[in-house]
């Protein structure tokens, strides 16, 4: 998962590392995030890419199938747009620093290992994706689909003993994503959009909060539809255009291809002379950066894959598999392309600035790890040009992962509103959420984010622990849609989902479903019959 807290790290904390904090919250962070997690991460990669047959591959048909044929309705969005409201949280700043960091403290061959974690993520987000499909509700209040790890951990084993204890795993999840999403996580996304402004345009913090809590409000109030819908529109829009400059940077220095790519392939099994011996940190920050940028089993996706409108689970499933593709595959290779085909970073032995330089590269010495370097790379192609498209990308990078923020904050909210009688208590909760996000951002615009660094990246660390764990002991359920869909593929059929035939209990969304066919196809029959007897 691209570590939140650390999306905009370069930005306003150019050495990437936290503000002063408590000591209490520097070692719980810590805790959290220590290597084992990105080792649990990639081990459950691992564990789903065998168990599903390397569906990654084989399935990338019915991916963009999916993609292409996917249909909208009252209550859900369409297969795309849910995987915008995704992309809005998996495509941020990480992709831009997080990809130079890699890069400067584990050479170029980081690159490769974050192809490597982004296959194999890919068969995680599958399996929390249906899940969430599995298991979604809907809203009472607005209709719309809801479902996430909150959901789905308390549904699965909701028939059985272990049912109260999941239900209290399923609050815990909730309360950290509300925590992290609605106020800390916000926050800091804002100050790296007004830091980015004010350092290209001279623009004060002040317009800055301005105007972004003022587009922000006008969007959330507008509930999940417009929430996509914006999204649907700017996030193809601004992975687009970085993707295209990256493929114009690698042509302008076609030569260089190969040497690039050789360079990559080379550096990650330590073949590569100048980095010889950084072998282990560039699978280590590769493995990293892959996980904290795909977001692959850290229960963000499943929250706006739940949202679509889908006819099997497993279809949904299929779609948010490829966003880890166009996350890392895509965008954050455009990154590391503009950056090692310009020769625009350097290399640090001992994962720190602060140690000596392994390789100087092109870069000027007073450039700190982070966006810096990709804008040097622009500039090659057009003098000054950096700046001003990268706190653009930054901008928009930012401002829509603050609206998937909204949305992870919202579902989760619901999560707990569905034990509210009183429609007015619970549409007065939504609201409190939508005030507090907005304040966030005017606070975080206008501030320096403070101890919000690693209460945020604690909220969104715990939620990953809980969910990956979740989501090994709740596997079952999934793997049984991906058989039933290959099933019914085979059999020339539009894969339907019926959880009673698969044995999937408390799957209550899709038992109504079947039922309402039933009902309308049995209407159909009974209003023809009498056409038929004339």
């Amino acid at each position: 998962m691209m570590n939140p807290a650390r999306k905009v790290t370069a930005l306003t904390n150019p050495e990437g590392r936290f503000p002063p904090m408590s000591g209490f919250i520097d070692t719980l962070n810590t805790v959290i995030w220590s290597p084992v997690l990105v080792f649990l991460c990639l081990g459950a990669g691992i564990y789903f890419t065998v168990v599903t047959k390397f569906l990654q591959i084989r399935c990338i048909p019915d991916m963009i199938k999916q993609l292409k044929d996917g249909e909208s309705s009252e209550s859900g969005v369409s297969s795309f747009q849910s995987l915008m409201i995704s992309l809005a949280g998996r495509v941020g700043v990480g992709n831009i620093s997080g990809v130079a960091t890699a890069i400067a403290f584990g050479g170029p061959g980081a690159v490769f290992w974050m192809w490597a974690v982004a296959l194999l993520g890919s068969a995680t987000s599958f399996v929390e994706c249906t899940l969430a499909q599995v298991y979604k509700e809907k809203d009472q209040d607005t209709g719309e689909y809801r479902g996430g790890p909150a959901y789905y951990i308390e549904k699965a084993y909701k028939h059985t003993k272990a049912g109260p204890f999941m239900l209290v795993y399923g609050c815990v999840f909730a309360v950290a994503m509300i925590l992290a999403t609605s106020y800390f996580l916000p926050a800091i996304q804002a100050n790296g959009v007004a830091a980015a402004v004010d350092n290209a345009w001279g623009i004060s913090v002040g317009w800055s909060a301005v105007v972004l809590a003022g587009v922000l409000a006008i969007i959330i109030v507008g509930g999940v539809k417009r929430i996509a819908n914006f999204a649907s529109l700017v996030v193809p829009f601004m992975a687009g255009a970085y993707i295209l400059f990256a493929i114009i940077i690698l042509f302008v220095n076609f030569s260089q291809i190969p040497e690039v790519f050789g360079m990559i392939f080379k550096s990650a099994f330590g073949a590569e002379q100048a980095f010889s011996g950084l072998l282990g940190s560039a699978i280590m920050w590769g493995v990293k950066r892959g996980i904290y940028s795909n977001e692959a089993g850290q229960g963000t996706g499943p929250q706006s894959a739940a949202a679509a409108e889908v006819s099997h689970p497993a279809k949904q499933g299929f779609v948010q598999a490829f966003a880890v593709y166009i996350d890392t595959l895509f965008v954050c290779s455009a990154t590391a392309f503009i950056i090692i085909s310009t020769d625009m970073y350097k290399v640090f032995e001992n994962e720190s600035e602060d140690g000596p330089v392994r390789y100087a590269g092109a870069i000027p010495d007073d450039i700190a790890v982070g966006p810096g370097y990709v804008q040097h790379g622009l500039d090659t192609l057009l003098s000054g040009f950096g700046p001003t498209f990268i706190a653009i990308a930054i901008a928009f990078f930012a401002f829509t992962t603050v609206l998937a923020y909204y949305y992870m904050a919202e579902v989760n909210l619901t999560y707990f509103n569905r034990w509210i009688k009183n429609k007015v208590a619970r549409r007065t909760l939504v609201w409190v959420l939508r005030v507090l996000l907005v304040g966030s951002v005017v606070i975080g615009a206008t501030s320096t984010p403070g101890a919000a660094w690693a209460l945020g990246d604690i909220g969104v660390g715990a939620t990953a622990w809980l969910n990956i764990i979740a989501i090994l002991f709740l596997q079952i359920p999934a793997l049984k849609c991906l058989k039933d869909y290959s099933a019914q593929k085979k059999a020339g059929k539009d894969p339907q989902f019926d959880p009673e035939a698969l044995g999937i209990k408390n799957a209550e969304f899709w038992v109504e479903r079947k039922l309402a066919r039933e009902e309308a196809a049995q209407k159909a029959i009974a209003q023809d019959a009498p056409l038929q007897g004339k």
